[in-house]
């Protein structure tokens, strides 16, 4: 068997935290390629390399002086190399990365060098590979992963080495120059990874024992999820649920490789399986639940707009121009809600108000705001009956006003728009009838 294992920021934020992932990675002979992250705040009010790198970034960007940023970061990773006990030296690299950024600012440059040199130092401390991702991963013009070239590649790479480090979060843009994903991006290095390995497992360890039912911020100690599929976390991560980076799961998903979240700091504990399918019944008739504040609901009303082929597109021609994505579209025999977020929409709304009458000749077009929406997710939703019913009881004992509500066809989640300032209720109100009622 062969386990792809990536650490984040918290679980080498300092030299304690890198023993910890030194002996996870010991304690099990399969796990042969390693992705590190940057160092993460090592304690509350502390700051994230990569966030440094940024602040070095921004000073030789607008010509100040980078040089004490520099030896601050340089001390962190310093701090490490000692705890380690090792004879490291990372002069040579802050030098050149010193004079690059002085000579040729670039941002993404900057951010990938927290993973890059915390990939160097778990390279010497485990005795494994160094593996640059600049010379592996691949971006195309658009500024997207090419899948086809990178798989190719590093897979090819990866068949040279039994054991290896690999830092996350930066490949090689098509310009030749160092190209970052998203924040959280190591996660989809280490999928990645795992994908060209043809590994049987990617582990991604955190300071979390997996995904909780909800989130802690609201539900006191919530719920652990033992097994998720990767419908069920693309569902709850767009959702707002952020263990793991969504954009993660289609490497390995596409090969079958189970993702296990675990815990740096409890690594007995197994943690939260994400897998492509699973006869395992869930504990509960849901598997999460997860919501975002902020969005608006524009309401077009037509009579007979259901026999007017093509007022549909018409009606989202009207956001397209105004280049604003829809959330949902839930509608009826006369009417058409569109849901977007009311951070881009405020500023085009009266935009996109006048090219709906000018395209669909509408009887009224009405705008909602304040909305939040909270997504049930759960494959065992499909099999029960009653579990909107249940959420629609729950919502209305809290005495919760329920101002939409959207259901896709497999039946593997329902989404309900409440007022922002019911959000945090009505989570409670629904973890209530569905979890603490079962315990």
């Amino acid at each position: 068997m062969k386990k792809v294992v990536k650490f984040g920021g918290s679980s080498l934020a300092d030299s304690g935290q890198f023993k910890k992932a030194g002996d996870i990675i010991r304690a099990d002979k399969e796990r042969v390629y390693v992705i590190p992250s940057a160092p993460g705040k090592r304690f509350s009010g502390d700051i994230k390399v990569t966030d440094m790198l940024l602040m070095a970034y921004d000073l030789a960007a607008n010509g100040g002086d980078l040089d004490g940023m520099l030896k601050e970061i340089r001390e962190r990773y310093d701090e490490i190399i000692r705890g380690l006990g090792l004879s490291l030296d990372l002069g040579e690299e802050f030098r050149i990365i010193s004079e690059t950024l002085k000579s040729e600012p670039n941002r993404d440059y900057a951010a990938s060098r927290g993973e890059y040199l915390n990939g160097r130092i778990m390279s010497e401390y485990l005795g494994y590979e160094f593996i640059d991702p600049f010379d592996v991963i691949f971006f195309n013009e658009e500024g997207n992963l090419n899948n086809y070239k990178t798989d190719k590649v590093l897979a090819a790479r990866l068949s040279e080495t039994d054991h290896a480090v690999i830092p996350g979060f930066y490949g090689q843009g098509k310009d030749g120059k160092v190209k970052t994903f998203s924040r959280g991006g190591s996660d989809i290095t280490g999928s990645i990874v795992a994908a060209a390995a043809k590994a049987d497992i990617y582990e991604n360890w955190t300071d979390v024992s997996g995904f909780l039912v909800t989130d802690p911020r609201i539900i006191s100690n919530p719920e652990p999820i033992h097994t998720i599929t990767y419908r069920e976390l693309r569902e709850l991560s767009y959702m707002g649920a952020s263990v793991l980076h969504e954009d993660a799961i289609f490497p390995v998903r596409s090969k079958g490789i189970p993702i296990n979240i675990r815990n740096t700091n409890r690594p007995n504990d197994e943690g939260t399986w994400i897998v492509e399918s699973t006869a395992r019944k869930p504990k509960y008739t849901i598997t999460g639940i997860a919501g975002k504040k902020g969005f608006c609901a524009v309401l077009i009303t037509k009579a007979m707009m259901n026999s007017e082929i093509g007022f549909g597109r018409k009606v989202l021609q009207a956001f397209e121009e105004s280049n604003i994505s829809f959330e949902h579209m839930p509608s009826g025999i006369d009417t058409m809600n569109i849901v977007v977020h009311e951070d881009e929409f405020l500023d085009k709304e009266q935009q996109v108000v006048s090219t709906i009458h000018r395209l669909t000749k509408p009887d009224s077009v009405e705008i909602e705001s304040g909305l939040a929406l909270i997504a049930v997710v759960g494959r065992g939703m499909k099999s029960m009956r009653g579990t909107a019913a249940r959420i629609f009881s729950a919502l209305a004992h809290a005495r919760i006003n329920i101002r939409m509500i959207d259901q896709g066809s497999s039946e593997l989640n329902i989404i309900v728009g409440v007022a922002n300032e019911d959000f945090e209720s009505a989570i409670r109100a629904i973890y209530d009838i569905f979890v603490t009622t079962q315990l």
